[in-house]
This record gives structure tokens, sequence and C-alpha cells, in this order.
């Protein structure tokens, strides 16, 4: 898939933040030691595989807008190709990101699209449901 006119990481980075990546033995919440802030990754070209197979939803979906970006509203869309759950991924510092309304609206639109829809944050996890209630998640 070609890149999406507007849909560039530019100064975001909150995946290599957030996400725990085992390849350089980092935590969620700690930023990757090869993350720059406000410029991006300084071995972008010889990034781990871990890294280059990483899919922001933001970037690789049309209809996501540009009031949902990562870096804006604290929070990584993201499908798990494993548990088949449609994930917002917050910074365990800010754990309820995912509330902002726009994206609470949003994740209660993939809801009710019939996704299972969990938010993130550290080791906490919370199911959003199509009527817009919460309720904590065991997976």
């Amino acid at each position: 898939m070609g890149d999406i006119p507007g849909k560039g990481c530019g100064a975001c980075n909150l995946c290599c933040k957030i996400l725990v990546i085992d390849h350089f033995q980092k935590d969620a919440g700690i930023l990757c030691s090869n993350c720059v802030l406000g410029v991006g990754c300084k071995i972008y070209l010889k990034r781990p595989e871990v890294c280059q197979d990483f899919e922001c939803d933001w970037k690789m979906e049309r209809s996501i807008g540009a009031n949902l970006r990562p870096d804006k509203v604290g929070t990584i869309l993201m499908e798990d190709d494993e548990s088949g759950e449609y994930q917002a991924v917050v910074d365990p510092s800010t754990p309820f990101a995912w509330r902002n309304p726009q994206m609470f609206k949003f994740l209660v639109m993939k809801a009710k699209e019939g996704r299972t829809v969990v938010a993130k944050s550290g080791l906490k996890s919370w199911r959003i449901y199509p009527s817009g209630e919460i309720g904590v998640w065991a997976g």
C-alpha cells in the first residue's frame, strides 16, 4: 500500500514511546533511545523488522481524520492480528487519553461496526461497547 497524502508520521513518534519493543528491551511509556523528539528515528533506514512491520491505523486508513492523529490525541489505533481486537493504545502516563471525546466517538463507531474495541494503557485494558458503555477487559 502506498503512502496516503497528508498521512505521514512527520513529527509524530508516539509509537516509539508507548509500544513495547522487545528488540531494544524497551518497555511501554519509555521513549526509544533511537528516537529524536520532533524529528523521528535516527536509524529509520536500518530499523528492526518489528518497527518496519508496525502499522498505525491512522496512517493507513483514509477514513481516520487529522483530528485523530496519534500525537494530537495521545492514542495509537491499531489492529491486533492475534486477538482480532481493534486497539486504542495510550501512554501509561496518560491512561485515559482514549476518552478524548473525538477518539471515544470513533471507538464507539468501530464497536458499532461489530469490532471488539479495547483501550489499553500498560497492563490495564477496557472494552468499549456499541452502546458507549465501558467495561474492564481481561481479554
